[in-house]
């Protein structure tokens, strides 16, 4: 019994989900999301109550119906309130500067290392050390973030690097303390 894909989904005011088949589509303030449904998973809604169902118990059906469940759940919940994920730069010289739509960021590279924001993504940069990336979907906006921190990941030695706020580096101990 999956614990997560039996779990009602209830929509909440401002949020309209339309099924069309294996394809549902979520609507609200914030924007619009699409996604297509595995086919052996059975999705079904009644008065604002989302319900998925699986139709046996193989392994990949399974794994499917949590997932469908939580995707389902991500998407409402992105478009009413905007997922974000917060980078930070340490480094001496290290900076990023927003423009236009891009991000633009020195990582102590010879170059300027520019990225250009995907569709439905936007960065705030509110001090040079600091980005913060925002956008409705859930699985965007990480895979963003992770894009962004392998142009410097953190370095284990001084700290040097991108990584994420919430992110722990265990330091290490260089040559000299080794005596």
């Amino acid at each position: 019994m999956s614990r997560i894909g039996n779990k009602p989904i209830t929509v909440p005011d401002g949020v309209e989900v339309t099924l069309n088949g294996n394809h549902i589509t979520v609507k609200g303030p914030k924007g619009t999301l699409e996604r297509d449904i595995h086919s052996n998973i059975k999705v079904s809604m009644e008065d604002k109550v989302i319900k998925v169902e699986r139709p046996n118990d193989e392994p990949e059906n399974r794994s499917l119906h949590g997932l469908t469940r939580t995707l389902i759940s991500n998407m409402i919940e992105g478009v009413l309130n905007e997922y974000k994920r917060e980078l930070q730069i340490n480094g001496v010289g290290y900076r990023a500067q927003k423009k236009g739509n891009n991000l633009l960021m020195n990582l102590g590279y010879s170059h300027p290392v520019e990225m250009e924001a995907p569709e439905g993504i936007t960065y705030d940069v509110p001090n040079p050390n600091q980005i913060i990336v925002r956008g409705i979907d859930k699985e965007l906006v990480g895979q963003t973030a992770a894009v962004i921190r392998t142009k410097r990941p953190p370095e284990v030695y001084r700290g040097k690097g991108i990584k994420y706020a919430e992110e722990h580096i265990r330091r290490k101990e260089g040559k000299a303390g080794k005596k």
